[in-house]
């Protein structure tokens, strides 16, 4: 193997970049924040002192944390620069490049103790990861060079010289790796059934038709790693006896698809794609399919149908993609995750990987953390650790000292977790018993101003959009889930309503086609579940506590909130305000509803009327 290393390493040039560079996070959140313009500054910067042929500028997928970007991490020192305009390129190369001084106003400071933090093992957000799958997102440029540089390439030559398929098969059941794309099932296992199975020819397929809202893990790992997804695709290739393999990408994903690209053409030109691989006797070759954004592609046999150029619809199972897949033939169908686990599972052996995690639930997992929360982005952390060790130690709680309401797991297939699920351990087995699931990983934070009404019918829209309608059961039940859960925000519902929810929850469940219609009631159930007194206060009280719902909001001033300072009561045009004690009310029959006092009052002790907003916000 090391041998066929080293002389693969000879046809790639330049394995390494400079001991003395620049690198830039080029993933789509610091890209929408002008990450290029900033590139483009940096460059201008280097021209100008001339230093362009010592120092390189290299740009990375997403670093990690959204709330840096756009980033820029000054090598060897390994100094983060955060939220940088075209204005501060000159003082960084100035100051820290030539003049090797700390620029401590574009350092990152914590967000309790405001200690600066100077590179990204310092803080909490990194500190407490285990990164195996983005191990180079965000730390290396997504190049063949770059890859090989980190061990890139080494699993797929450890498997031709070393071991047989049936061996890294083997393996990958020892590791007790699961899909991460959200089933869950046994990895070892699905590869063995293809490897069993008779057709005339066998394909891998790698899902990347990431759809969740508030998921973008395979996003990020397509853009910034896109080596190891293809390094995972023919270990799989090898292992099943597979020869060809297909990438299915959403378009909305116009970044991951060039990279995706990109790695191939390189891949190709390096022997690792194509006709005798690396001179072994294997062969195998990837293509990429673009799909249109249906949510419903994301299930197995509806990906299927849109990677053979018909609509995607779902088919009935069995049989199984693994004996009956593409144009018949026994395929393999694992989520970017999965595969991106691949490589360093055959690089350091089945028995390592399964030390990390559960006993039921091996390895890592990583998680997209949008909404209410400080820091968001991609976190990955072994399986098993905590909810709140999650949002709290690492994500750093929820902004403006709100208080935490509830967190969605698993998209619009999961389900809502509580205070009371806090200590839960984030693992398949776990979250299934709370009425959740991992899913692939999205994990979307509320807080106290969050109405889970509204979070049961914004989810309940996703599905009813998203549903291809080929069953009647899905088709018209996520229709009328969605009109009963509008009739409650509206202030029109009636407690039989509830009772019609969870009817209707049990009829999509037990008689939809496909997943998307069994799990659609999941986020309507959980929310019934654990907040069922809000959903009793929109119908007998005809109020929304979250103060989100339009038709349902009056205007409260919360007494442990109120600091009696009066601002309110100067500025309320109807004199609907007046002091209690030490304390103001707001009269409900005199309150016009203009939201004077919501906008005035600098402690938020006023409920009233909020533009809503997304749920999945970063």
């Amino acid at each position: 193997m090391i041998n066929l290393m080293t002389g693969l390493k000879e046809r790639v040039a330049g394995t390494k970049p400079r001991e003395r560079h620049l690198l830039l996070c080029g993933g789509v959140p610091c890209l929408s924040l002008g990450c290029r313009q900033v590139k483009e500054a940096v460059m201008r910067e280097l021209d100008n002192y001339k230093l362009s042929g010592e120092i390189e500028l290299l740009e990375a997928g997403c670093i990690g944390n959204c709330r840096l970007g756009p980033t820029l991490i000054v090598y060897p020192e390994g100094v983060v620069y955060r939220r940088l305009t075209v204005e501060n390129a000159k003082e960084i190369i100035e100051g820290h490049v030539l003049g090797g001084r700390l620029l401590e106003h574009l350092l990152h400071r914590d967000d309790l103790t405001n200690e600066i933090q100077r590179r990204r093992e310092d803080m909490p957000f990194y500190r407490k990861q285990q990164r195996l799958v983005l191990r180079n997102c965000g730390v290396i440029p997504p190049h063949i060079e770059s890859y090989m540089s980190n061990q890139g390439y080494a699993a797929l030559a450890k498997a031709l010289t070393e071991l047989s398929p049936g061996q890294v098969i083997e393996e990958i059941l020892r590791s007790g790796l699961r899909g991460r794309g959200g089933g869950g099932f046994p990895t070892g296992r699905k590869w063995q059934a293809a490897r069993e199975a008779e057709g005339p020819r066998k394909y891998v397929i790698c899902n990347g038709d990431e759809g969740d809202p508030g998921a973008f893990m395979d996003r990020s790992i397509m853009e910034g790693d896109p080596h190891s997804v293809l390094e995972g695709m023919i270990l799989a290739g090898y292992a099943v006896g597979a020869g060809q393999g297909y990438i299915y990408v959403r378009a909305e994903y116009p970044l991951a698809v060039r990279r995706l690209e990109d790695a191939i053409a390189e891949a190709r030109k390096a022997l690792l794609l194509g006709n005798n691989i690396l001179r072994q006797g294997f062969s195998f070759d990837v293509e990429i399919r673009v799909g249109a954004g249906a949510f419903v592609c994301g299930e197995e046999t509806a990906l299927i149908s849109s990677v053979e150029g018909t609509r995607g619809d779902p088919s009935p199972r069995p049989p199984f993609p693994v004996s009956k897949g593409v144009w018949g033939c026994p395929t393999v169908i694992n989520n970017v995750e999965t595969l991106a686990n691949i490589p360093p599972i055959i690089l350091n052996g089945g028995e390592w990987f399964s030390r990390i995690g559960t006993e039921s639930s091996k390895g890592t997992k990583v998680f997209a953390l949008a909404g209410k929360i400080r820091h968001s982005g991609l976190v990955e952390v072994p399986m098993g650790t905590t909810l709140r060790e999650v949002i709290f130690e690492i994500a750093g709680g929820i902004p403006d000292n709100k208080e935490f309401k509830a967190a969605q797991t698993g998209g619009p297939s999961g389900g809502c977790l509580t205070t009371g699920h806090l200590d839960l351990p984030l693992d398949y087995e776990s979250l299934r018993e709370a009425g959740s699931i991992i899913g692939s990983g999205g994990l979307i934070v509320m807080d106290e101003d969050t109405c889970m009404v509204d979070v049961a019918r914004y989810f309940s829209g996703f599905n009813r959009q998203e549903s291809c309608g080929k069953c009647t059961t899905c088709r018209i039940g996520t229709k009328r889930m969605l009109e009963i859960l509008e009739k409650i925000a509206g202030g029109r519902g009636t407690e039989e309503d509830l009772a019609r929810l969870e009817s209707l929850a049990e009829l999509l469940r037990n008689a939809s086609l496909c997943g998307l219609g069994r799990s659609a009631p999941n986020p309507v159930l959980s929310t019934l579940r654990h907040f069922r007194d809000e959903y009793l206060a929109h119908i007998r009280e005809k109020r929304c506590p979250a103060g989100v719902c339009p038709d349902l909001t009056r205007h409260v001033i919360r007494e442990e909130r109120c600091r009696g300072c009066g601002l309110c009561h100067n500025i309320c045009p109807a004199g609907a305000i007046s002091k209690e004690g030490r304390t103001f009310r707001i009269d409900p029959d005199k309150c016009v509803d203009c939201s004077a006092c919501v906008r005035e009052c600098p402690f938020e002790a006023v409920r009233g009327r909020k533009r809503r907003k997304e749920l999945t916000r970063a």
